[in-house]
């Protein structure tokens, strides 16, 4: 059992792989678990999961500086970028990231809008070009981040993808059209919970395109019949919640706004530079570290990472600690 941040966590040493699969606090998990137990005794009824939709949407919006009134709910990253996609004029020049993660990028080659790839770094000077740009916060792939004050100046609409960045990385995105993250990974949550930020003017341009009950002003007299009674605000564009993932980010997300995001920014990113200078790298400050080097010894050492883009990748959070580094250090030596 490890302690961290005033949280206790059950992970193993070496788990180096929040970047693909988040492991909840022990708070969080029982949280999920004492929900599924009710569950079972079928002990719940749909309204209880209200609060918890509604406290992890706030906390969502605290954590990347958003109003929770602007904030909609999902489950994945890829529905909710399909909605501005479907959202946009037809033939959209879309600018994005080359090797960025495909959820964030399908969406608009499906609709048939025009996307043109570059180099990570050439995305501002490009930016004049095209109608929107789309991008990963901090890449999947390797953990580098996008210039976000670079592409702010350049005044083009944008969609950030915080799913890699959230939970490590200080934001605050209040200037961003869209701004998207799901919840399994750095923000602790169970799968089945996302979200989308909007600025005012986005939220008036995104189609409510799974419209249905949940999104409804009041979504327990919206059940049924007809006229449309949508809500006013980003709840338009609310999936209908998974219950049992809402709970656990319930637990997860106010924790992560309640925290100081300078230590949590120097703790993660000292342990990702530690590790990088032990093998001889130069710091990147991203929780995130890509490796080139055979995947086996870490897997030997019980060290778990994964392999994207053909390299060893590895991610610092919160629970990690400097024996993590030296374990896969001796691993690598």
């Amino acid at each position: 059992m490890r302690t961290a941040f005033g949280e206790t966590f059950d992970v193993p040493p070496g788990y180096l792989n929040t970047a693909s699969v988040g492991v909840p606090s022990t708070t969080t998990a029982r949280a999920v678990a004492e929900a599924v137990a009710r569950w079972a005794r079928g002990a719940d009824a749909p309204p209880v999961f209200d609060e918890p939709v509604a406290v992890a949407r706030a906390a969502f919006g605290r954590v990347v500086g958003v109003p929770a009134d602007r904030v909609a709910i999902g489950a994945t990253v890829s529905q909710l970028v399909a909605l501005v996609a479907a959202s946009l004029p037809e033939g959209t020049r879309v600018l994005v990231a080359k090797g960025d993660f495909t959820s964030l990028t399908f969406p608009f080659a499906a609709r048939g809008h025009t996307v043109t790839e570059v180099p990570l770094d050439e995305l501002p000077a490009r930016a004049a070009d095209h109608d929107l740009v789309a991008v990963s916060v901090a890449q999947s792939a390797d953990g580098r981040l996008a210039d976000l004050a670079a592409l702010r100046a350049t005044g083009v609409p944008v969609l950030l993808d915080a799913t890699q960045a959230a939970g490590w990385l200080p934001l605050e995105l209040d200037w961003a059209d869209w701004v998207v993250a799901t919840g399994y990974k750095w923000l602790l949550s169970p799968r089945g919970t996302a979200w989308l930020a909007c600025s005012e003017a986005a939220l008036a341009r995104t189609a409510p395109l799974v419209a249905n009950w949940y999104a409804g002003d009041d979504p327990w007299t919206t059940v049924y019949d007809l006229p449309l009674r949508l809500a006013a605000d980003a709840r338009r564009l609310d999936l209908s919640p998974v219950w049992h993932a809402h709970v656990g980010a319930a637990v997860a997300l106010p924790w992560f706004a309640s925290l100081d995001r300078a230590a949590v920014h120097a703790h993660t990113t000292g342990l990702a530079d530690a590790l990088r200078a032990g093998l001889g790298l130069p710091p990147a400050g991203s929780a995130i570290v890509s490796l080139d080097v055979p995947p086996e010894p870490l897997l030997a050492a019980g060290i778990a990472a994964s392999t994207r883009a053909g390299r060893v990748r590895l991610a610092c959070h919160l629970s990690n600690t400097r024996d993590d580094v030296d374990h896969v250090l001796r691993a690598l030596a």
